[in-house]
């Protein structure tokens, strides 16, 4: 297929490649500009970053479907691990030719690699793509919801003594990780990874957002006497706020333990604050759609909900 049919399915699919943008809630920030980072641009730049590839299958080369292998993933999990972005089809294909597309994915997945694994985000409005992969037997493993605080300037709320978590509490809050099991996110929810793996993968995950700059701080509670059994790393979303020209912070992982109860909301209580005191225009958040208690940790903050999305996932065996 050559550039110019490449272009016009990228085209076709401009309007649910809008969503794929983990910002396109918040309207301040342009629209066009988002299409460009994560959108129709990221799907017309693909193949250019290392571990990206495209397939067609044979007799569906109207449909591409757009996927990476993700190296430390696959190093630590000693299988090929890979993520689907998106596919690209237009307008008239049919749902039938969708999912058979989609099974030939699988099929050239399985041949590429005996034993891997495969996940894809798809956002709440592609519900053709959504389709299509159920249709061929990919996996339901998590329904995400994003919440948003934005008018940072007007936050008000009772302070809360927090620090910084430093390298030597990255153990400690890999630990807390662990054991305040969620059964609803996506490791915990997909049984090919199973309990005691998830358990590990999220305390490495942890860890790491201390000890390996996957975050850009780690706030734990600083209260004399009590004992940290919770945790919230924030990014602060360089390259991406750079990218759009505004100031933003996302919470990466958060986890409370039995000794630390209401401590989610105070914690997430300092890290709006944080944001208002380095001028960002928002603060985002990502939660499973069973996650009760952090709904109401949101709305007592003035969170608005902003996207809805599918982790979908599939495997050789």
């Amino acid at each position: 297929m050559g550039a110019e049919s490449v272009a016009g399915l990228v085209g076709a699919r401009a309007a649910d490649l809008a969503f794929y943008s983990p910002y396109y809630f918040l309207r301040h920030l342009p629209a066009k500009r988002q299409q460009e980072l994560f959108g129709t641009g990221a799907a017309a730049r693909w193949g250019r970053q290392p571990g990206e590839e495209t397939y067609s299958a044979p007799g569906s080369t109207d449909v591409r479907w757009l996927w990476q292998a993700l190296p430390w993933d696959s190093a630590y999990f000693g299988t090929p691990m890979l993520r689907l972005f998106t596919g690209l089809f237009g307008p008239e294909a049919l749902p039938a030719v969708l999912t058979q597309a989609a099974v030939g994915l699988r099929e050239h997945l399985a041949a590429r690699h005996p034993a891997f694994y495969a996940f894809s985000i798809v956002p709440a409005e592609d519900v053709r793509l959504f389709q299509a992969l159920t249709g061929a037997g990919w996996r339901l493993v998590e329904t995400r919801l994003t919440f948003y605080r934005s008018e940072l300037a007007n936050f008000q709320f009772p302070a809360f003594p927090v620090r910084g978590a430093g390298v030597g509490d990255a153990a400690h809050v890999g630990g807390i990780a662990a054991t305040a099991r969620n059964p609803y996110d996506r490791f915990h929810a997909d049984p090919w990874f199973g309990l005691e793996r998830a358990d590990a993968y999220l305390a490495r995950y942890a860890e790491n957002t201390v000890s390996a700059g996957l975050a850009t701080t780690v706030l734990v509670p600083d209260e004399p006497g009590l004992p940290i059994d919770s945790f919230l790393a924030i990014s602060d979303l360089a390259h991406d706020a750079e990218a759009l020209g505004t100031r933003l912070s996302r919470v990466l992982l958060t986890a409370v333990g039995p000794a630390n109860r209401g401590w989610h909301l105070r914690l997430t209580a300092e890290t709006l604050r944080r944001a208002q005191a380095l001028g960002h225009e928002a603060v985002l958040m990502t939660t499973q759609a069973t996650n009760h208690a952090v709904f109401r940790t949101v709305e007592k903050l003035g969170f608005r909900l902003g996207a809805t999305s599918h982790v979908l996932a599939c495997n050789s065996h």
